[in-house]
Order: structure tokens, then C-alpha cells, then sequence
């Protein structure tokens, strides 16, 4: 019997939690001061939200997990990415109908895509994302990366950079997809199968192509600038002002198209320069989108934008800044039971000092006096409390502030004011 994770997946041990904790912790404040709500959607959709008609991307066409019911024609797909969920139940719940458009949502949770695993990336993986519905302007898609930005600032991240471009209006897509068929007609024999069918579905992705990026008629591909109209450059002008106007720092990549077939004007990717990340260097990465919200049968012309972050690819970029995310989480207390016959009064005191608001634990493997200490040493405890037989009869218990080495012989109904008190002197 095999009784390891799945290739591809991992368990987030207590030991590592609480980096995790406090990136969601971290998330949920700038999404706060940012104005963006929760959403959760479910962790499968039928297949159709995310395989879209003709639609070119090796997520849909390559690394999805569809499942059939039994005794039944219906298709589930476990979700690979955010937007498209998300684009799905700001229609079913009408929430086009709100005052106060666009709707600004952001979500955490897993994802799932059958991709060969490597650092950086897994079969299942944790995304922080936000999807903003509802309004075109340039000037979202410059609040939408700073807030990224932001947010991968404030947690020290230094060798970073934001690729950018831009892939038009509906009109400067057509008459670039139009270019490239003509350029790699009478190459596109030679090049790799994914090449092949991008080139009926979508040639813009051909671009994207990590088999033959390096052969010459990939290096003289004409350019998406030389095929944009003056209101999809005006556009995108807006878009570098703003970004300049704040300070954010970006180079413009007439190559990034981005995995998805959904995106128009603004694509970016926001990537780790440091030699640790490897060829898993993307952070954070998404763009506009103006056609998801009338393919789930909303009203015509609402446009989105949004971006992706990969958590796993977060604590790893940190890491290779030598980042700590994780914290001390020390005990507040630790109850030592000297005795077997005082346990139910140790129990007493533990759930006490819990009510009222102290990380408490005790022991409950009857190990002796000098064991118990080294765990209290070992959780980092505040504060030791050693309650035994003559304690119990006398009323009392003895309190040792560890960090100060200071003792304390306590009543058994002052033992939370006194908890108090060696807390509120370090405030």
C-alpha cells in the first residue's frame, strides 16, 4: 500500500504554518485597506467555466483534472485558476446590478493542474488573487498591480521587477493574429506540436512557445506595437503613466502574452530576479479581460482584470532573500502537574487562563518535573505554573516568569490577575 502524498502535493506541517498564517494574515489586511472583498467559489465548477470554446492554453487543453459522474453526462473540472469561477458567480448572483460597480473581490485557496512538478511548482497549490468587475480604466489596471506591488514590498522583497504589454483592442488582436499566420506559414511544419495548434487557435501564444523560443523565426516575429490602433496605444500609454506616477518600477515585454486566451489590453508578470528562484521566477501575474463576463451570459462590454499569486512561489522567493516569515508563536504558559492527583485542577487552570485570552498547554503523559521543563524550554513558554499536592491544600500555585526569572507564590482565583500583570508591564 502506498500511503505518501500524491506526487505533485505536499502537507503544510505545524512547523511551517505559521509563515503560511501570516501571509493570509498579511493578505486580508492590504485587501481591507485596498477596498477588495472575499470571495470563495467552489473548488470544482463544470467544465465548460474554464474550457472555452476553441480555446488554445495548455491549462485547458493539457493540465486539467476533469472527472465524469457516475450515471451521468455531467463534467466537473477541479479548478486551475481563480478568474474564470469567480467571472461565473459575479453573473449567476447579478452582481453586474450593484451600485457601486466595479465589484473588487479577491480569494485564497487551492488550485489544481496536472503539470510535471518541480520547485516552485505543484499539482496542487495555494493562490492569493483579485478579479476587479465591472469597469474599464487604465487607472484600475495601475491600482490592481500596485497592490501587489504593495503588497510583495511590505514583505521585504527586493529583486523584483513587473514585465508588462500589451495585446490591444478586439481590432489590433485581429489584424496582429492575422501577421503572425502569415510569418510562420511555411515554418510552422518545423516547429513543436503545441506550435501547430496554437497557430489555428491562437497564434498570439505561439509566442509563448518555451520549445522553439530560440530558433530565428521566433527572434523576427513582428511586434504587437506595430499592429496596435491609436486608442489600444493610448490605452496602454495611461497604463505606463500611472505606473510611473507611483513609482513601480516596469520594463515592457513585447513578448509576454501570458497563458491564458481570455486576456486583452494589459498582461503583465511580476518576477523574481534572484538566481535561487530558477525557472519558477514568476511571482504574481495576470491582465484585462473583456469577454469572460458575456460568455457566462452577463451583459455585453463589462470588462475585469485581475492577477494570480502563487503562495508556494511567495514563501520560496522570500526565502532566497533570506526573509523569515515565520514567527516565534511561544506559549504564554505552560502548567506543570506534579502530581496525578491535582490533574483535574491542573485542567481547571489551563481551560481558565484559555478563556481569558493566554496560549495554554499542560502535560498529559505523567512525565516527571525536569521533562516537563524542557518543555516549557522547548515551547518558548512565557510563564511556568507548578501546581502539586501542598499547593492545591494551601491554595496556592507558584508562577515563574521565565523571561524576567522572577517568582511569584499566587491565590488559585488570582492567577489570571496576576497573568495580567506580567503581561501589562511589557505594554
Amino acid at each position: 500500500m502506498d500511503y505518501q502524498v500524491p506526487r505533485g502535493t505536499q502537507d503544510i506541517l505545524p512547523k511551517d504554518i505559521s509563515k503560511w498564517q501570516k501571509l493570509e494574515d498579511m493578505i486580508r489586511q492590504f485587501c481591507y485597506v485596498y477596498n477588495y472583498d472575499e470571495i470563495r467559489t467552489p473548488i470544482f465548477e463544470h467544465t465548460n467555466v474554464f474550457k472555452r470554446g476553441n480555446d488554445s492554453s495548455d491549462m485547458v487543453n493539457k493540465e486539467m483534472y476533469t472527472f465524469q459522474l457516475e450515471n451521468s453526462k455531467t463534467s466537473l473540472t477541479l479548478r486551475p485558476e481563480g478568474t474564470a469561477g469567480v467571472a461565473r458567480s459575479f453573473v449567476e448572483n447579478k452582481m453586474y446590478g450593484n451600485a457601486d460597480l466595479p465589484a473588487k473581490m479577491y480569494y485564497v485557496g487551492p488550485m489544481c493542474r496536472h503539470e510535471r512538478p518541480q520547485k516552485g511548482r505543484m499539482r496542487i497549490f495555494n493562490q492569493f488573487g483579485v478579479e476587479v468587475i465591472g469597469a474599464k480604466s487604465p487607472l484600475l489596471d495601475v491600482e490592481t498591480i500596485a497592490l501587489g506591488w504593495s503588497f510583495v514590498s511590505a514583505l521585504g522583497l527586493k529583486d523584483m521587477k513587473v514585465l508588462i504589454n500589451t495585446l490591444g483592442d478586439d481590432e489590433s488582436r485581429a489584424a496582429y493574429r492575422e501577421a503572425l499566420k502569415e510569418h510562420f506559414k511555411n515554418d510552422i511544419d518545423t516547429m513543436c506540436p503545441d506550435c501547430k495548434r496554437r497557430y489555428e487557435q491562437n497564434p498570439l501564444r505561439i509566442l509563448d512557445c518555451k520549445v522553439d523560443h530560440d530558433k530565428d523565426i521566433m527572434k523576427n516575429a513582428p511586434k504587437m506595437e506595430d499592429y496596435l490602433n491609436d486608442s489600444s496605444k493610448q490605452y496602454f500609454k495611461e497604463v505606463l503613466d500611472g505606473l510611473d506616477m507611483l513609482g513601480i518600477p516596469y520594463e515592457v515585454d513585447d513578448r509576454l502574452v501570458r497563458g491564458l486566451d481570455y486576456y486583452t489590453h494589459t498582461v503583465f508578470e511580476v518576477v523574481s530576479v534572484n538566481k535561487e528562484m530558477g525557472a519558477q521566477s514568476t511571482v504574481f501575474a495576470g491582465g484585462r479581460y473583456d469577454g469572460l463576463v458575456e460568455y457566462f451570459g452577463g451583459p455585453e462590454n463589462m470588462s475585469g482584470i485581475g492577477w494570480a499569486m502563487g503562495l508556494e512561489r511567495l514563501i520560496i522567493a522570500c526565502e532566497a532573500e533570506g526573509i523569515q516569515l515565520a514567527d516565534e508563536n511561544g506559549l504564554d504558559a505552560y502548567v506543570l502537574c506534579l502530581s496525578d492527583k491535582v490533574r483535574k485542577e491542573v485542567l481547571g487552570i489551563v481551560t481558565e487562563l484559555r478563556a481569558n485570552g493566554y496560549r495554554t498547554d499542560t502535560d498529559y503523559l505523567g512525565r516527571s518535573y525536569k521533562a516537563q521543563f524542557k518543555t516549557v524550554d522547548r515551547k518558548h513558554a512565557r510563564c511556568a505554573i507548578l501546581v502539586g499536592d501542598q499547593d492545591i491544600e494551601n491554595g496556592t500555585v507558584l508562577i515563574k516568569d521565565v523571561k524576567k526569572q522572577e517568582k511569584y507564590t499566587v491565590a488559585l482565583d488570582e492567577i489570571v490577575d496576576k497573568m495580567d500583570e506580567i503581561f501589562n508591564s511589557e505594554e
